[in-house]
């Protein structure tokens, strides 16, 4: 994958056309480690033979940061003249220049000055990927685009320097750094990661409990989606047999029916899935070989407005064989919970026909199956 040879300034050295490789380390708030632990990667590469360069990095006053990076090759910045005064940036035509096969580079969301080449540093990264050099970045969770209203409200803070998404889903490698928000505030009292003039009032906003609590699952749930996307991607591109895959994520399936006890049942269901986090679906199988009376047409609907209300998916697939069109659903939708309600059929229809559970278990595989008594329901 990687060439220890080292090209000299002067060689007419031509980089075999590829793309470079891009990981990029993503943490839940400032001072989790991301930098500390790029460099330290960058450090065991360069052990190992490879030429490994920082494109930009940004200690803020670190003590650990700026020792970690002692070592290692720093390409120099560039000095943009904005309005009379001059400004550091990193200079992606020296990198290029450089031809280094790794470069390490701070601050994947951050804007460059006015004046500069490209707009925004992820573009300038961009640049290096598509000249076939590899790059290890680093980047917070909030910067993410998609998910700025969700930070907004949950920090009272409107992030201004974003990424696309797509960053993060054409990346080879994401990394979370996961510590503790016990062990980020302690980090913070220490003055490890601003001044400490700077700690009260990091604590009292954007540092409080609750927001780096929910950060971190914002964080820990975006790399999950990440990796669970990409075993599928893996599976599918796969000429081998589809090994069993267990989903990272919970999803919650609910099968009803035009029994009365369905709405009970998206009840049940629904707060399964609010205490798991997960995607919640309500599927109702049409026998093609009969028709719904107008009650009973009322009566999907009313599931299919609750299932909405409960911020649900609704589902209707026209089948004869329930169980098979269950699994197909559960196999297309990565379901991990399905509930349904207790047979309502006689024990002798039971005995000649077998029961809907009976069929469902014998062709889910990794798939919990809840089944709740009529009783349970009211």
């Amino acid at each position: 994958m990687y060439h220890s040879s080292k090209p000299s300034p002067d060689s007419s050295y031509i980089r075999p056309a590829h793309r470079g490789k891009h990981k990029i380390f993503i943490g839940m708030a400032p001072g989790v480690g991301k930098t500390y632990r790029m460099l330290e990667e960058g450090h065991r590469l360069r052990q190992e033979g490879m030429d490994v360069v920082i494109g930009l990095l940004e200690t803020h006053n670190r003590q650990e940061t700026a020792q970690r990076a002692e070592g290692l090759e720093i390409v120099p910045r560039r000095q943009i003249n904005c309005s009379g005064v001059f400004l550091s940036e990193m200079d992606t035509e020296a990198i290029l220049a450089r031809q280094p096969q790794l470069v390490l580079i701070d601050e994947l969301a951050h804007t460059n000055v006015p004046g500069s080449q490209r707009e925004k540093r992820y573009q300038d990264v961009e640049v290096i990927l598509a000249a076939g050099i590899n790059v290890y970045s680093t980047v917070n969770i909030q910067h993410l685009e998609s998910l700025n209203d969700l930070v907004a409200r949950i920090t009272g803070v409107v992030v201004r320097e974003r990424i696309p998404d797509r960053l993060l889903e054409e990346a080879d490698q994401v990394v979370v750094i996961d510590v503790t928000p016990e062990t980020l505030e302690e980090r913070l009292k220490d003055g490890k990661i601003y001044a400490l003039e700077k700690v009260d009032q990091s604590l009292q906003n954007f540092f409080q409990r609750r927001n780096l609590i929910a950060l971190r699952e914002l964080a820990l749930r975006e790399v999950a989606d990440n990796i669970e996307e990409d075993a599928l991607a893996e599976t599918a591109n796969s000429h081998q047999p589809a090994a069993p895959y267990c989903n990272i994520h919970e999803r919650v399936l609910v099968c009803v029916s035009t029994y009365p006890n369905a709405v009970q049942l998206i009840r049940r269901g629904a707060r399964i899935a609010g205490y798991m986090h997960a995607p919640f679906y309500c599927l109702f199988v049409d026998d093609p070989d009969r028709f719904l009376t107008k009650t009973e047409s009322l009566h999907i609907e009313t599931c299919e407005r609750l299932c909405n209300e409960f911020d649900g998916e609704f589902i209707r697939v026209r089948d004869q064989d329930k169980a098979r069109a269950i699994a197909g659903v559960a196999s297309n939708y990565r379901i991990t919970q399905i509930v349904i309600g207790e047979s309502q059929r006689s024990r002798w229809k039971l005995m000649l026909r077998g029961s809907l559970t009976h069929k469902l278990l014998r062709l889910l595989k990794n798939i919990d199956v809840h089944i709740i008594a009529t009783d349970k329901l009211n």
